[in-house]
Protein backbone atom coordinates (compact mmCIF):
# COMPACT_ATOMS: atom_id res chain seq x y z
CA UNK A 1 0.00 0.00 0.00
CA UNK A 2 1.73 3.26 -0.69
CA UNK A 3 1.31 5.71 1.79
CA UNK A 4 0.00 9.22 0.52
CA UNK A 5 1.57 12.28 1.06
CA UNK A 6 0.66 16.37 0.42
CA UNK A 7 2.68 17.60 -1.90
CA UNK A 8 3.75 21.21 -1.02
CA UNK A 9 5.80 23.98 -2.46
CA UNK A 10 8.38 26.46 -0.98
CA UNK A 11 5.65 28.73 1.19
CA UNK A 12 4.32 25.12 2.67
CA UNK A 13 1.05 25.16 0.52
CA UNK A 14 -0.20 22.21 -0.87
CA UNK A 15 0.59 21.53 -4.78
CA UNK A 16 -1.34 18.06 -5.00
CA UNK A 17 -1.26 14.29 -3.76
CA UNK A 18 1.71 11.79 -4.28
CA UNK A 19 3.03 8.82 -2.94
CA UNK A 20 5.64 9.58 -0.05
CA UNK A 21 8.17 7.12 -1.95
CA UNK A 22 8.05 9.50 -5.02
CA UNK A 23 8.11 12.81 -3.39
CA UNK A 24 11.37 11.46 -1.48
CA UNK A 25 12.75 10.09 -4.83
CA UNK A 26 12.06 12.97 -6.30
CA UNK A 27 12.76 15.38 -3.38
CA UNK A 28 9.61 17.33 -3.42
CA UNK A 29 9.02 18.79 -0.44
CA UNK A 30 6.30 17.55 2.09
CA UNK A 31 4.88 17.59 5.28
CA UNK A 32 6.34 16.03 8.50
CA UNK A 33 4.96 16.21 11.95
CA UNK A 34 7.09 15.59 15.26
CA UNK A 35 6.49 15.42 18.82
CA UNK A 36 8.91 15.94 21.58
CA UNK A 37 8.04 14.28 24.93
CA UNK A 38 8.71 15.42 27.74
CA UNK A 39 7.48 13.98 31.66
CA UNK A 40 6.54 15.32 34.86
CA UNK A 41 10.24 15.34 36.14
CA UNK A 42 10.76 17.94 32.49
CA UNK A 43 12.83 15.24 31.12
CA UNK A 44 12.75 14.52 27.42
CA UNK A 45 12.17 10.82 25.97
CA UNK A 46 15.00 9.93 23.25
CA UNK A 47 15.01 6.84 21.48
CA UNK A 48 16.84 4.78 18.65
CA UNK A 49 15.48 3.45 15.83
CA UNK A 50 15.46 -0.30 14.88
CA UNK A 51 17.63 -1.57 13.30
CA UNK A 52 15.99 -2.41 10.19
CA UNK A 53 13.77 0.69 10.33
CA UNK A 54 13.56 2.12 6.80
CA UNK A 55 14.44 5.30 7.88
CA UNK A 56 17.78 6.13 9.91
CA UNK A 57 17.97 2.79 10.85
CA UNK A 58 19.46 2.33 14.49
CA UNK A 59 19.84 6.46 14.75
CA UNK A 60 19.10 8.44 17.92
CA UNK A 61 16.44 11.12 17.84
CA UNK A 62 14.45 12.91 20.47
CA UNK A 63 11.41 13.63 18.32
CA UNK A 64 8.57 10.92 17.70
CA UNK A 65 6.35 11.67 14.29
CA UNK A 66 6.23 10.68 10.37
CA UNK A 67 4.50 12.12 7.47
CA UNK A 68 1.39 14.07 7.64
CA UNK A 69 -1.51 12.37 5.51
CA UNK A 70 -3.55 14.57 3.18
CA UNK A 71 -5.56 16.69 4.38
CA UNK A 72 -4.58 16.31 8.02
CA UNK A 73 -2.74 19.69 9.84
CA UNK A 74 0.63 19.39 11.57
CA UNK A 75 -0.78 19.23 15.00
CA UNK A 76 -3.16 16.34 13.91
CA UNK A 77 -0.29 14.33 12.16
CA UNK A 78 1.43 14.96 15.79
CA UNK A 79 -1.46 13.36 17.76
CA UNK A 80 -1.81 10.06 15.45
CA UNK A 81 1.79 9.46 15.21
CA UNK A 82 1.99 9.77 19.34
CA UNK A 83 -0.54 7.40 19.24
CA UNK A 84 0.83 5.50 17.15
CA UNK A 85 4.61 5.26 18.42
CA UNK A 86 3.49 5.86 22.05
CA UNK A 87 0.17 4.71 22.83
CA UNK A 88 -0.97 7.65 24.77
CA UNK A 89 -3.56 10.43 23.19
CA UNK A 90 -2.87 13.86 23.78
CA UNK A 91 -3.19 17.27 21.86
CA UNK A 92 0.57 18.39 21.44
CA UNK A 93 1.40 21.85 21.23
CA UNK A 94 2.97 23.36 18.15
CA UNK A 95 6.14 24.77 18.55
CA UNK A 96 7.59 25.97 15.43
CA UNK A 97 7.84 25.01 11.40
CA UNK A 98 10.51 25.46 9.28
CA UNK A 99 12.20 23.45 6.06
CA UNK A 100 14.25 21.08 6.46
CA UNK A 101 17.01 20.24 4.40
CA UNK A 102 16.51 16.40 4.80
CA UNK A 103 19.02 13.64 4.78
CA UNK A 104 17.10 11.75 2.23
CA UNK A 105 14.62 14.68 1.19
CA UNK A 106 13.84 17.76 1.95
CA UNK A 107 10.39 18.68 3.95
CA UNK A 108 8.59 21.17 5.83
CA UNK A 109 8.95 19.62 9.85
CA UNK A 110 5.99 21.07 12.33
CA UNK A 111 7.93 19.90 15.74
CA UNK A 112 5.27 19.45 18.68
CA UNK A 113 5.49 19.19 22.03
CA UNK A 114 3.58 16.98 24.97
CA UNK A 115 3.71 16.31 28.02
CA UNK A 116 3.80 12.16 29.07
CA UNK A 117 2.20 11.85 32.28
CA UNK A 118 1.59 8.04 32.60
CA UNK A 119 3.40 4.46 31.29
CA UNK A 120 3.00 4.26 27.50
CA UNK A 121 3.55 0.81 25.05
CA UNK A 122 6.54 2.14 22.24
CA UNK A 123 6.24 0.35 19.14
CA UNK A 124 9.13 -1.60 18.77
CA UNK A 125 8.58 -0.71 14.87
CA UNK A 126 9.61 2.80 15.25
CA UNK A 127 11.56 2.23 18.91
CA UNK A 128 13.87 0.13 20.09
CA UNK A 129 15.57 1.51 23.01
CA UNK A 130 14.35 4.52 24.97
CA UNK A 131 15.62 6.46 27.83
CA UNK A 132 14.57 10.04 29.95
CA UNK A 133 17.82 12.52 29.73
CA UNK A 134 17.91 15.71 31.20
CA UNK A 135 18.36 19.15 28.88
CA UNK A 136 22.06 19.39 28.99
CA UNK A 137 21.94 15.25 29.09
CA UNK A 138 20.13 16.19 25.20
CA UNK A 139 22.39 18.75 24.65
CA UNK A 140 25.42 16.77 24.80
CA UNK A 141 23.84 13.47 22.93
CA UNK A 142 23.32 15.63 19.82
CA UNK A 143 27.00 16.02 19.13
CA UNK A 144 26.80 11.92 18.95
CA UNK A 145 27.61 10.91 15.24
CA UNK A 146 24.22 8.03 15.92
CA UNK A 147 22.19 11.30 16.42
CA UNK A 148 20.07 11.76 13.41
CA UNK A 149 21.23 14.30 11.02
CA UNK A 150 17.26 16.19 10.55
CA UNK A 151 16.87 15.92 14.50
CA UNK A 152 19.76 17.77 15.17
CA UNK A 153 18.90 20.20 12.68
CA UNK A 154 15.13 20.71 14.76
CA UNK A 155 17.21 20.53 18.11
CA UNK A 156 19.04 23.11 17.46
CA UNK A 157 15.98 25.34 16.29
CA UNK A 158 13.90 23.72 18.67
CA UNK A 159 16.95 25.01 21.43
CA UNK A 160 16.93 28.26 20.15
CA UNK A 161 13.50 28.70 20.18
CA UNK A 162 13.20 27.45 24.41
CA UNK A 163 16.06 30.22 24.96
CA UNK A 164 13.39 32.53 24.19
CA UNK A 165 10.73 31.76 26.06
CA UNK A 166 9.45 28.35 28.04
CA UNK A 167 7.29 26.25 25.39
CA UNK A 168 5.43 23.54 27.97
CA UNK A 169 2.75 21.30 26.47
CA UNK A 170 -0.48 20.03 27.94
CA UNK A 171 -0.30 16.47 29.53
CA UNK A 172 -0.59 12.80 28.01
CA UNK A 173 -1.33 9.53 29.26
Amino acid sequence: MTELVERVDDDDQVTGVVGRGEAIRRRWLHRVATVVCRDTRGRILVHRRPHDAVRFPHGVTFMLGGAAEPGETYEEAAARELTEELGVRARPRFVLEFRCAGVISPYWLGLHEAMVTGPFASDPDEIAWHDWLTEPQLAELVRDEAFVPDAREAYHRWAARRRDGPTLAGSAG
